[in-house]
Parts: structure tokens; sequence; C-alpha cells
């Protein structure tokens, strides 16, 4: 007898292995002093979940305004407030998610390892102590790393004996590669920048009081779509993802 259909339906769908869930992208616009950690992350993240995370590293000055001008994102990862409120006002952050994520401290770092420390306050001589050299500094009038540089040393009193000393650059990591590399004996960079190098010795920390918080705020874009996207927004405050932060020197805040 022929065997009614629907039970060899039955049995076929039964022989066929189910369709795994499909991968997802999620693309990641942060500042360029949280790679070391970010990419930690995202490394787990995408281990577990067989997702993709794609990250675009920069200034939060050059990235908050590639989003403004309509860059596909999902994730904003921003080293200062005032640059996540430029893209909140443009109606692209998702209500609700927006959180500070974690801190960071302002210090100054020489080229090599055997570097003297210093201590930083008006009474340091850091134009005696740059001579003929540069001061490496990120951008001071727009990248978050060299605003808080730059407030700094104006609040110290330092800033008019060295501004013509200074050399700029596109962002954080960059000007820590100065100093990296001997093309600057001094630089300024986050504490979690100086962590990822051993090429270069930290010789002060510029007191709290001098420059605003440094703070880092995230949040979800109205671009994301999809539960991936929200999954690694999650991750980032997880456990796993504050102990990878924490590693690096950052503060955790949420």
């Amino acid at each position: 007898m022929r065997r009614p259909l629907t039970a060899i339906l039955t049995v076929a769908a039964l022989l066929v292995p189910p369709l795994p869930a499909l991968a997802e992208e999620v693309v990641v616009f942060a500042a360029a002093s949280m790679k070391t950690a970010l990419d930690a992350v995202a490394a787990d993240f995408q281990s577990a979940t067989g997702h993709t995370v794609t990250i675009s590293y920069a200034g939060s000055n050059a990235l908050a305004k590639q989003i403004i001008e309509g860059a596909p994102t999902d994730i904003f990862l921003s080293a200062a407030v005032n640059w996540m409120d430029e893209v909140e006002k443009a109606g692209l952050v998702t209500e609700g998610t927006r959180a500070d994520l974690f801190g960071n401290t302002l210090v100054l770092v020489a080229h090599g390892t055997d570097a003297a420390p210093v201590e930083i306050g008006p009474g340091l001589d850091l134009a005696g102590l740059l001579g003929d050299g540069k001061l490496a500094m990120a951008m001071v009038d727009a990248v978050p790393a060299g605003q808080y540089g730059k407030a700094a040393l104006e609040s110290l009193g330092l800033w008019p004996s060295v501004e013509a000393s200074v050399a700029q650059s596109e962002n954080v990591r960059a000007a820590l590669m100065l100093v990296s590399t001997g093309e600057a004996p001094y630089g300024i960079v986050y504490a979690t920048d100086a962590v990822a190098d051993d090429a270069v010795t930290v010789v002060g920390t510029f007191p709290d009081d001098s420059h605003k918080p440094i703070v880092y705020p995230g949040a979800l874009l109205t671009g994301a779509a999809d539960a991936a996207d929200r999954a690694f927004f999650e991750a980032l405050s997880s456990d796993a993802g504050d102990a990878k932060f924490a590693a690096q020197g950052f503060a955790i805040l949420n």
C-alpha cells in the first residue's frame, strides 16, 4: 500500500537538519582609546554567538560627524559626553539606551621605560622637559583627549609655555604612537592608552580637578535593527565585559 503523503513529508522533515540561526553584523563606531579592551570583548562575543562585530575607531568628534551625516552604524561609544549629545540632538539615539559606561584618567607619558617621574602641578617646568622636542596630543580643539589635555594645562597655567611645541594628532592612539616611536619625547594620553604600549612610561597623572570628568557614554542608535546589536551592547556592561575594560585601567561607571 502507498504511504500517505503526510507521513512521507514528516519522515523527510526529520531527516533534514535544522538551519542554523543567521549570523548578523554589529557595526560599532568607538573612540580610539577603547581599542584594546573593546577588541577583546568583540572577540569573545563573536566566538560565543557567531555574529560579526565590525568596529571603526577614530576620534569621537569624527565619528559623531559621520553618524550625523548618515553613516550606517548600530552602536556609538564616545570618549566625551558632548559628542554623544550631538548625536542625540540629531535624533539618532534609541530612546532609553544611552548610558555612561566607563571613566578614565589623563596622564603624561614619556618615551622609553626609564623616564623619571614628575609632579604635575603649576610648578612643573614642562617646557624645560620638552627642550626642542614636541608634546604629542590629540587635536586640542576637537578630539576629547586633546580637549581634556588642553584644559588641564590651562588650569595649571602651563599651556602658554608649551602651546608652540604641541604636535597634534587625529586621535589619542596616534598621539601615543608619536611618543612610542620616539618622534615626541612626551605626550598627554589616557591612562588606558599607556597600559597598551610597553614603549612608553607614565611619568605623572593630571589632577582630577584640572579638567572635566572623563566619561565614556554609549548608546544604541536608531539604525540598530536586530537582536545581535542589543546583545553586543549589553555585553559591554556584563561582568566579563567590565573585566576586560577594568584590566586596561578604565573605571566602571555603569
